[in-house]
């Protein structure tokens, strides 16, 4: 007779939870091995515990040895899975919810922007449910230097990306466009401070647009995020109630495509 007691779901699943911290506590050690008393302190586990959940994770690669005895560090599995996930993702599918969220909380359409040379693309978008609103459409290319999406790009470039709008020419688009070098870099000297940038009916007249910058694994910034609408809606003193909503999804982004911790 078969006297074996069937595993208990809540203890696995309890036991997951905390290898799974392991984990999660050596990724935020910055590389920095981390003793069987550090683990077990910050996570408020017994060394005995500890030790049972670091052997799974030591067989299949997931943690190994640091340089001295009884520390640990992550090991090679974790890189491959990265890798794995960031090389399947898709921004323009798989950031889509962020976008709704964000459109949700500010009952105005919003935009996702990948860099194309000196412009900006529109790779993904949720409209307002307003009647009136931004028109927009996926695949409509615009300048850098009059949306905010593009400043938000170009504040966290190098100088050459810079030159190069500058040399292709900054006409203006509405009476508010930013036209000459000397101010566009103040405004992206601005952003770059505050985390965040406008389209003060720079881009199209009567659209006032806020956007947040997204980086990626590297440290890079290629896309950005937006939330765009009418003056009579977004008027200026809107502005600082949505910069945080933009930012926050920005950093929601940028954490998927694996920014440790967005750059501002």
């Amino acid at each position: 007779m078969n006297t074996t007691q069937p595993a208990n779901p809540r203890n696995n699943s309890a036991s997951l939870r905390k290898a799974l911290a392991i984990l999660q506590h050596l990724g935020d050690a910055a590389g920095e091995d981390q003793s069987l008393g550090q683990i077990s302190t910050a996570l408020d586990l017994n060394k005995s515990t500890v030790t049972r959940l670091l052997q799974p994770l030591l067989e299949t690669s997931f943690v190994e040895a640091g340089d001295a005895p009884s520390t640990y560090r992550l090991s090679w599995q974790n890189a491959r899975l990265g890798q794995a996930y960031l090389g399947s993702l898709r921004p323009d599918r798989d950031m889509h919810q962020t976008l709704v969220d964000l459109s949700a909380a500010t009952r105005e359409t919003t935009h996702l922007v990948r860099a194309s040379t000196t412009n900006v693309v529109y790779i993904d978008k949720v409209d307002s449910p307003y009647a009136v609103r931004m028109v927009s459409r996926i695949g409509n290319v615009q300048p850098m230097y009059s949306t905010s999406v593009g400043k938000c790009i170009l504040a966290h470039a190098g100088d050459d990306l810079i030159a190069a709008v500058v040399a292709a020419g900054m006409p203006p688009r509405t009476p508010a466009t930013i036209t000459t070098e000397a101010a566009l870099r103040a405004e992206l000297a601005l952003i770059r401070e505050r985390g965040w940038a406008i389209d003060d009916v720079e881009n199209e007249d009567g659209i006032r647009c806020v956007a947040a910058p997204v980086f990626d694994a590297s440290g890079e910034c290629s896309l950005a995020i937006s939330v765009s609408g009418p003056v009579s809606r977004v008027p200026s003193e809107r502005v600082a109630a949505l910069a945080p909503l933009v930012t926050t999804a920005a950093g929601d982004i940028s954490r998927r495509l694996g920014a440790a911790s967005p750059v501002r």
